[in-house]
């Protein structure tokens, strides 16, 4: 599965992962509220390609009242087979006002949302992606706890919210722990970004399957690799990025180029030149002008590749 990543899993790029072998896509994290009044940016947000079955759309909220209303709009639409509930997002902005990882801190609040997503919605499956627990890892109890709930799967991020995304503090023994536990499907989420670590977390945990998030911004052919072994190169890196870009320009128009900066950040990272190619892209704003920069600096370092 894709992660949901703010600002990153958007349209253009879940049709990416999904040509290179993601199972399941899921949207970024949207605000049952902005669902609620129907927000003009997150109508966009909603929107799913034609590739993307089955897909995941995942809100965050906290307030029954709110999360009905989103819950109306989302049941006029038909392009969605799963609601998922972020109940891990550790953003403060999410988290300080009771939705997200801060629900883990309301295990009965939690199992209330939960029960009444399922008994209103009409979309087929209800999932919830979930941390260790708050400020402190409670994988019992929140296992437990989901066990009380109508869900069809789990995803578990191998942290707690104080843990932000700290590497070392990821911990695969709580999320085997939640798998002994749960009576449902359990998707191992956290610093998965080679097949070798895929496969270890995958036995390790005994999780039924393994979400990817902050590898496949870089690497968006991480799961055909975890799949098929697909070797990486400059040229599949190349074929990716300008593929991506040109979908990002046609979903976006002009601004999609302004918003595609950070992308080529992660695909430029650890070539030749990209320190000087970033500088320049955080310049241009016409798709045009990018477009050949791209080509340019691939073409440069594919140059001083075949040099070396």
């Amino acid at each position: 599965m894709l992660a949901p990543l703010a600002g990153y899993t958007d349209l253009p790029f879940r049709e990416v992962v999904k040509k290179f072998g993601a199972d399941i896509t899921v949207s970024e994290m949207i605000s049952a509220h902005a669902l609620a009044f129907k927000n003009k940016k997150t109508m966009k947000m909603v929107e799913k390609s034609p590739l993307e079955n089955p897909f995941a759309l995942q809100i965050a909220g906290n307030d029954l009242n709110i999360i009905q209303k989103a819950i109306e709009f989302l049941n006029t639409l038909d392009s969605i087979q799963i609601l998922d509930l972020n109940c891990g997002c550790p953003a403060p902005k999410v988290s300080s006002h009771g939705s997200g990882s801060s629900l883990l801190k309301d295990l009965n609040k939690l199992t209330i949302i939960l029960t009444f997503l399922k008994k209103i919605s009409k979309i087929p499956y209800l999932s919830v992606k979930v941390r260790l627990g708050f400020d402190k890892k409670i994988p019992l109890e929140i296992a437990n706890a989901l066990n009380d709930c109508p869900i069809d799967y789990v995803v578990v991020h191998g942290r707690t919210k104080s843990d932000g995304y700290k590497k070392e503090k990821i911990d695969y023994q709580a999320i085997k722990t939640m798998k002994s536990i749960l009576k449902c499907p359990l998707i191992a989420n956290g610093e998965i970004n080679s097949p070798k670590i895929a496969q270890e977390v995958k036995e390790f945990t005994g999780a039924d399957g393994l979400m990817i998030g902050r590898a496949a911004i870089q690497k968006p052919w991480i799961f055909t690799q975890i799949k098929d072994n697909l070797e990486e190169s400059i040229t599949l890196r190349k074929q990716v990025t300008l593929e991506h870009f040109d979908r990002s320009i046609e979903f976006r128009g002009d601004y999609g180029a302004i918003m595609f900066r950070k992308n080529l950040h992660a695909y430029s990272k650890g070539l030749e030149g990209a320190g000087e190619f970033r500088n320049k892209i955080n310049t241009l704003t016409n798709p045009t002008q990018m477009r050949e920069s791209i080509l340019e600096f691939f073409h440069h370092t594919a140059l001083i590749l075949k040099e070396s």
